[in-house]
């Protein structure tokens, strides 16, 4: 069993990253909308009803994956490296996995601004995320979030040993998903 987050900014790929690495591997793909998307039609996203149910269904979701027969798990979210409830919620989902003897694997996109906010108005995130289609609400929140988050971490903060970090501003995803791929020889 392989659990395998893939983390960064909004916007930066990381689910058409996820997508790609599912066409070229034996891996499911979690992408975080796919939690947010059912609930944003019951809940607003700011409410307490829609954090919790969020995180118990994700909870729910890798402790019945994590006993699977499925050879493992692609996971895409938002990290704020500032904020200790962040660590504890990755490091919550990262146990399930570990008290099913899987392998554990972080990956950490980043993009610069500018491609982001190109990227943030691409057909494959908008198709995928309907809560992101108001494209002015999107952007507005992509760069509110740039000055009050740290979705990127500092040199040697993530002390897991299967880590990769990789700069895809200039990268397309499929060859960021092969190179995910070779580098843990998934």
């Amino acid at each position: 069993m392989k659990f395998i987050i893939i983390t960064g900014p909004q916007a930066v790929g990381k689910m058409t990253v996820g997508q790609e690495l599912v066409k070229i591997t034996n891996l499911k793909l979690l992408h975080n909308h796919m939690t947010i998307e059912i609930l944003t039609k019951i809940f607003d996203y700011s409410r307490d009803s829609f954090r919790k149910l969020n995180e118990e269904f994700r909870i729910q979701i890798f402790k019945e994956f994590a006993k699977s027969d499925e050879e493992g798990i692609i996971f895409t979210t938002t990290w704020d490296f500032d904020d200790k409830e962040e660590w504890d919620r990755i490091y919550k989902y990262i146990q399930i996995f570990k008290d099913n003897n899987a392998q554990i694997y972080i990956v950490e996109l980043e993009a610069n601004l500018e491609e982001r906010l190109k990227r943030n108005k691409m057909e494959n995130r908008l198709l995928n995320k309907p809560s992101k289609r108001n494209l002015e609400w999107s952007e507005k929140d992509l760069l509110k979030s740039v000055k009050k988050y740290r979705f990127n971490s500092k040199e040697n903060e993530i002390k897991e040993k299967n880590y990769l970090r990789i700069d895809n501003t200039n990268i397309s995803p499929d060859i960021v998903a092969k190179m995910i791929k070779d580098n843990f020889k998934l």
